[in-house]
């Protein structure tokens, strides 16, 4: 009788539900709205109504089904307590307890970066590698650590908040999260129009930034490949911060390789090597030329991911 599993990845505006066979092969795909009615947990109803829907129509009985792993946006601990998930509006509560009392089957969860970065050590690009350190470069900056095969989380879950390093402490302007300085505020998709618009209005010239009215990061990316000298400076700086960033990671947990991914990602190989670059001086000696990759599982990452929790001890 073959089995599957059913990884969940859970959003502020989406939620991506992939179906995968006992040997990791995903099946089936599917989305759908992410809704916040209710007491917040209305969309965790929603996980398990299309969950028993998608088994019924398959006609898989309960036995076949080793459970659902589920990401969230937040930190998640391996007893799958939530202390808060704002964009959800959802706090203190036991993700682990309520899916399963839902679906009465087995349940695992994860920070939702965290679960990505299992996914693509598992079936992306981390692939063969036992630690590594995936980023996503995005809106924000997100990041998870897999050490020995398995996501490092931390005591609430939090571990692997790389965006939220402090990389400029004479900082004026605040992150997000509080903090001024963070890393989140120069090597994510808006930090890097942050610091093109700051050039700009500090005397830059001579750059094709200067005619558009709309900058964005693909922008100057796509300008720096083409020699744009403030572009070029934009992206140095950008890639200075995040290379910087993650010299102190390794210094922390000793990665294999560092896998780069989200839509900055898709800069390709220029980001590879500027990020490499600045990596290199502020580290020591043997933990030097480390493998740095660009993501391959994209928005997929994250249900592979969750599918792994479940299907971990099948390896």
């Amino acid at each position: 009788m073959e089995q599957y599993c059913f990884g969940v990845d859970i959003g502020g505006t989406g939620v991506k539900v992939g179906l995968f066979d006992a040997s990791g092969n995903l099946r089936e795909k599917w989305s759908f709205s992410t809704r916040k009615t209710g007491d917040g947990k209305d969309v965790l109803r929603d996980v398990a109504d299309f969950i028993k829907t998608r088994t019924d129509e398959k006609k898989l009985a309960k036995e076949q089904i080793l459970g659902i792993g589920v990401g969230l946006p937040g930190p998640v601990n391996e007893n799958g307590e939530v202390l808060e998930l704002a964009n959800l509006g959802l706090a203190q509560f036991n993700i682990i307890d309520e899916l399963s009392g839902m679906t009465g089957l087995t349940v695992k969860a994860g920070n939702d970066a965290n679960v990505a970065a299992l996914g693509e050590q598992w079936k992306g690009s981390g692939k063969g590698f036992k630690s590594m350190v995936f980023i996503t470069l995005g809106t924000g900056v997100g990041g998870g650590i897999i050490i020995n095969g398995k996501i490092l989380a931390g005591s609430v879950g939090a571990a692997g908040e790389i965006g939220h390093i402090t990389v400029q402490p004479d900082e004026d302007r605040a992150c997000g999260c509080g903090k001024h300085g963070c890393l989140e505020q120069y090597a994510s998709a808006t930090g890097i129009v942050r610091i093109a618009k700051d050039l700009l209005k500090n005397g830059g010239k001579n750059t094709a930034l200067s005619d558009s009215e709309d900058i964005s990061a693909k922008l100057v990316f796509d300008l720096a490949k083409r020699g744009d000298e403030l572009a070029l400076e934009v992206v140095d700086k950008a890639c200075g911060y995040l290379g910087y960033a993650l010299a102190q990671v390794a210094q922390v947990v000793d990665p294999e390789a560092f896998v780069i991914g989200g839509g900055v990602s898709q800069a390709g190989e220029i980001l590879i090597e500027r990020v490499k670059k600045h990596y290199e001086p502020f580290v020591m000696k043997s933990l030097k030329n480390r493998v740095f990759l660009l993501a391959s599982l994209g928005n997929d990452a994250g249900i592979y991911g969750c599918a792994r929790l479940i299907l971990a001890s099948n390896y």
